[in-house]
């Protein structure tokens, strides 16, 4: 098997596309087509199945590409050990993580990274955790960060939990519910969910890894919520609360006890989800990824203090 090749036909799955595929290779479409027809007369049968605007694996193809995996992963794997024992080897680290928190983190750990690390070039990328999952199975991704609980854990995939983090209430400072709420004392106050069952809610999207927990949270309080809007934004959901429109869910990295506009809650259930780090298991995980995976973590320590 030739190494490029495999990259090639790998990609045209993961891309649905040869047009596609040929853009992220930089080669033209007829050059990746010819490969492609190429490999299939040299194996007697068909990998794709093509379409005008679809290419999807046929049953061969399947497993052509169960091996050129296993193949790109072996090679990946020694190249990572060798960085690990050539310290001034240029090599790329691929790091994925959702949007608001993630670039927050980025944003902070990359330059302390970068100093340590000058050969070392990042590419960042912010996306979902269904995302996240696709690239770190299909080999695009060498890291990524995320909150999700253990029932969202995909097989296949390694999870390095960082640190528990709990899920707030969060009501209008103005709402007659607030009344009990007090900023300078040590623990918030809790309250229960069906206390605001009357109220609109703000809430993180259907597909969100969050949104489980909250439907378990109104089973159980015995209610269907009145939503008002659904975003993929915790900032949003801030400025929607702050403008007393609803009421909604904060992690405790959102959670600002100084904000006058807002009072928190603890929940009596406590529900509670899990910052974690995530990387393919069959990958070896180099010292370059460790480190900026420390450099995370000592990132959210540090700022989820609740």
């Amino acid at each position: 098997m030739d190494v490029k090749q495999l990259e090639y036909i790998t990609t045209i799955a993961r891309e649905e596309s040869i047009t596609k595929a040929a853009a992220k290779l930089f080669i033209t479409q007829s050059a990746l087509n010819q490969q492609l027809l190429k490999l299939e007369k040299e194996l007697g049968t068909p990998l794709f199945i093509r379409g005008r605007n679809f290419c999807y694996p046929t049953e061969a193809g399947e497993i052509y590409l169960k091996g050129a995996r296993e193949v790109l992963t072996i090679k990946e794997n020694t190249y990572h050990q060798l960085d690990d024992l050539v310290d001034n080897r240029k090599s790329l680290l691929r790091v994925g993580f959702t949007p608001t928190r993630g670039i927050d983190m980025f944003t902070k750990v990359y330059p302390n990274f970068h100093r340590n690390h000058v050969n070392v070039t990042v590419y960042p990328f912010e996306m979902s955790v269904k995302e996240q999952h696709e690239g770190l199975r299909s080999g695009t991704l060498d890291l990524a960060f995320a909150t999700l609980t253990p029932r969202q854990y995909h097989s296949g995939i390694a999870y390095q939990e960082i640190m528990d983090e709990e899920i707030y209430l969060a009501i209008p400072r103005r709402h007659p519910l607030a009344a009990s709420y007090q900023e300078n004392q040590e623990n918030l106050p809790t309250l229960d969910l069906a206390k605001v069952k009357e109220e609109p809610f703000v809430l993180l999207h259907q597909d969100s890894t969050q949104r489980p927990l909250l439907d378990e949270l109104f089973a159980k309080a015995d209610f269907t919520p009145h939503i008002l809007f659904e975003t993929s934004s915790p900032r949003t959901m801030v400025s929607m609360i702050e403008m007393e429109l609803c009421c909604g869910f904060l992690p405790a990295y959102y959670v600002d006890r100084k904000n006058e506009k807002i009072a928190y809650f603890a929940l009596p259930e406590r529900p509670r989800w899990k910052v974690v780090a995530s990387y393919q298991k069959q990958r070896y995980l180099n010292k370059t990824a460790k480190d900026f995976l420390s450099l995370a973590a000592q990132y959210w320590h540090e700022t989820i203090t609740i």
